[in-house]
């Protein structure tokens, strides 16, 4: 029996280990017996393993002939912005998550509205993202470098890196490139493709699995709450009438929750804004999955983590950061392949970021 639960624990981290470098997906024998091997152990697909169609035509350094500068660019210029606004750290993050859940990891989020189309940006979900003039100067600087090159999705994805790694001064993950921006940009699209700060958890967990995202990601990817602020306006349901009762939400820490109501005193103010993460909103951190574990959260679909034991186990685990990030570096990169446009599939290399559609150059 101890034998038994030794080889049992070796595996498991042998499929950790090859998941993590990918060598899952490489295709011939060894991916064969190691999938095996994960499947007879149940984490298939929980740490990216056997989902080798997810990420199918990305490539790290995929401009590694035709536009060597590239990640130095997007970092130089991403990075001098966060410098001087330590708050665009999460709004640059939370452009990438907004435009994969929706179509893709296309770029569509980027583009404007015309005559007869309202485009994403003017969804409500969306009207309150900001920083979209860095990615414009990103793109008009690689026009100049390298003209026709570059997508807007993948400076997309390389900003969103970038902003989070400034604080640490050193990329902390990988971003394989190759996409193309799309072509459509519809603002119906928006609310029935992102996860809702309202959503319980079987609901979240569909919209995760309907992206090829599983419990896994959904955790993980919600610990990027550990930055950035949000509006009153998202919370005083939860504060003031969570059961159409005149009531708080019970879920919350009832200490926390009166903290929130003098910050956000009733008539709510839309303006108001406060941190998601108390106290460390401008630090890439765990931090989030402690206050997660205190009840002191602010939206529904964060406390929903608890109301799933699994989630809820891992949640606690990601109180770790060292654990955190070795899981987000997996999550994100499954989240920035979701619905790629890549060589052969359609697509095209954008002039700039916000080309109308009607107006946009076909590759």
């Amino acid at each position: 029996m101890e034998n038994k639960m030794k080889a049992s624990a070796f595996l498991l981290l042998l499929c950790v280990i090859l998941g993590s470098f990918g060598i899952c997906k490489a295709g011939g024998q060894i991916k064969e017996v190691v999938e095996k091997l994960c499947q007879n152990l149940g984490i298939v697909g929980k740490l990216g393993i056997g989902n080798e169609d997810h990420a199918k035509g990305l490539k790290m350094d995929y401009y590694e002939e035709s536009c060597p500068q590239v990640e130095g660019i997007v970092r130089n210029i991403t990075w001098s912005k966060v410098a001087n606004n330590s708050t665009l750290a999460a709004k640059l993050l939370r452009i990438h998550y907004h435009d994969c859940f929706v179509r893709g990891c296309d770029a569509s989020l980027l583009l404007d509205s015309t005559s007869n189309n309202t485009a994403e940006k003017e969804a409500s979900p969306n009207r309150a993202l900001t920083g979209y003039e860095v990615i414009d100067e990103i793109k008009s600087k690689l026009e100049k470098e390298c003209p026709n090159t570059v997508s807007c999705a993948d400076i997309v994805a390389l900003v969103a890196r970038d902003a989070v790694s400034y604080q640490f001064q050193r990329p902390i993950w990988k971003v394989p490139t190759g996409r193309k921006d799309g072509r459509v940009s519809l603002a119906s699209e928006v609310l029935p493709s992102l996860p809702s700060p309202f959503a319980d958890f079987p609901t979240l967990l569909q919209n995760f699995e309907n992206h090829s995202l599983g419990i896994n990601d959904l955790v993980t990817l919600s610990g990027a709450h550990t930055l950035g602020r949000t509006h009153c306006t998202l919370i005083a349901k939860r504060l003031y009438n969570f059961t159409g009762k005149g009531d708080t939400d019970p879920s919350l820490d009832s200490d926390y929750a009166e903290t929130l109501k003098t910050i956000c005193p009733v008539p709510i103010n839309p303006a108001t804004t406060l941190e998601m993460d108390p106290g460390s909103s401008l630090s890439f951190d765990s931090h989030y999955y402690m206050a997660l574990n205190q009840n002191k959260t602010l939206f529904l679909s964060d406390s929903a983590l608890l109301t799933n034991p699994q989630a809820a186990a891992l949640a606690k685990d990601l109180q770790n950061f060292d654990d955190f990030l070795e899981h987000f570096k997996v999550s994100i990169n499954k989240m920035g392949a979701i619905g790629v446009l890549t060589d052969g599939k359609g697509g095209e290399i954008r002039r700039t970021a916000e080309l109308s559609i009607l107006k946009s150059s076909w590759f």
